[in-house]
C-alpha cells in the first residue's frame, strides 16, 4: 500500500502552490528543513541589526538556487514584510527606549533594539518561507517516513493538510470578491476592513473544519487508521547534495554566530 501518490518525474509543486523550478527544488525535504532550522536558530541567538541584516542579505543572495523570482517571492512574502512593519511599529511606540538611536521615523526615533527585532524577524521567516515554497507536499511526506522515522500517520495527515493550503487561498480570495459583487466593501474604512477580514477569515476556519472532518473520515476508512505497516511508493535517498545543503546551512549558522561575537 502507498502512503503518497504522485509522478515522480513530475515537476514538483511549493506547499504555497505554483511550479518550481533551480537547484534547491530537487533536493531532500529533511534536507532543506535541517539547513533552515540551523540557520533560523543562529539568527535567533541574536538582536543585533548589523547581523541580522547580513543574515537577510545572505539569505536573498543565495535566492537564484531555489529558483523563486523576486516577484514571485513577492506575491507571496509580503505577509512577512508587513509582520516586520507592525513590529517595528509597535516597538517604536511602545517598547523601551534603550540602546542608540539609528534612525526617525515619522519624527519617532527607532532606537537599535527596535529595528533588530523587526529584521530578525524576516531574517527567522525568510529562510523557513523559501524552503517551503521548493518542497512538494508529496516529497516532504515521503522524507519525513524515510529520514526522521515519522509515523505514516502523521506523515500523511500533513500532507492532506498542505495539500488544501493552496485551496484555503483561494477559497479566501473567492469569498472577498463575492462580497464584493453584493456591494460589501470595506472602501477607505481601516476598520471596516478588518471587521471584514475576521468574518471572511471566520467563514474560512469553519469551512476548513469541515473539510477536514470529512478528510479524516474518509482517511480512515481507507484503513490509515488501523496501524498496519505501511510501505512506500517512491523511493527517497539522501546524497551528497543533500549533504552539501545541510552543511551549508551549518556553514552559515556558524559564521553569523562569529559575527555576532566579533561585532558585539
Amino acid at each position: 500500500m502507498s502512503v503518497s501518490g504522485g509522478l515522480s518525474g513530475a515537476r514538483p509543486r511549493g506547499l504555497f502552490g505554483g511550479r518550481v523550478t533551480g537547484w534547491v527544488r530537487d533536493r531532500d525535504a529533511t534536507a532543506k528543513l535541517l539547513a533552515a532550522a540551523l540557520l533560523t536558530a543562529a539568527v535567533l541567538s541574536t538582536v543585533d541589526p548589523f547581523v541580522t541584516a547580513v543574515a537577510i542579505a545572505v539569505e536573498l543572495a543565495l535566492l537564484p538556487l531555489t529558483g523563486l523570482s523576486g516577484p514571485a517571492l513577492w506575491r507571496r512574502g509580503w505577509p512577512l514584510l508587513l509582520s516586520a512593519a507592525v513590529v517595528l511599529v509597535f516597538t517604536v511606540l511602545l517598547g523601551a527606549k534603550e540602546g542608540p538611536v539609528v534612525g526617525t521615523v515619522a519624527g519617532f526615533e527607532v532606537h537599535e533594539p527596535a529595528l533588530g527585532y523587526a529584521l530578525r524577524l524576516i531574517a527567522i521567516g525568510l529562510p523557513g518561507f523559501v524552503v517551503f515554497a521548493t518542497i512538494d507536499p508529496t516529497d516532504l511526506a515521503d522524507s519525513l517516513i524515510a529520514h526522521l522515522k515519522v509515523p505514516p500517520r502523521f506523515a500523511i495527515g500533513a500532507l492532506a493538510a498542505f495539500r488544501l493550503v493552496p485551496l484555503l487561498t483561494e477559497e479566501y480570495r473567492l469569498i472577498r470578491l463575492a462580497r464584493r459583487a453584493r456591494g460589501i466593501d470595506g472602501g477607505w474604512n481601516p476598520a471596516r476592513h478588518v471587521r471584514l477580514a475576521v468574518s471572511a477569515t471566520f467563514g474560512l476556519l469553519v469551512g476548513a473544519i469541515r473539510r477536514g472532518i470529512r478528510l479524516a473520515t474518509a482517511m480512515e476508512a481507507r484503513g490509515f487508521d488501523r496501524g498496519l505497516p505501511r510501505t512506500s511508493a517512491r523511493e527517497t535517498r539522501f546524497g551528497w547534495s543533500d549533504g552539501l545543503v545541510v552543511a551549508t546551512g551549518a556553514i552559515l549558522a556558524a559564521a553569523l554566530i562569529l559575527l555576532k561575537f566579533v561585532h558585539t
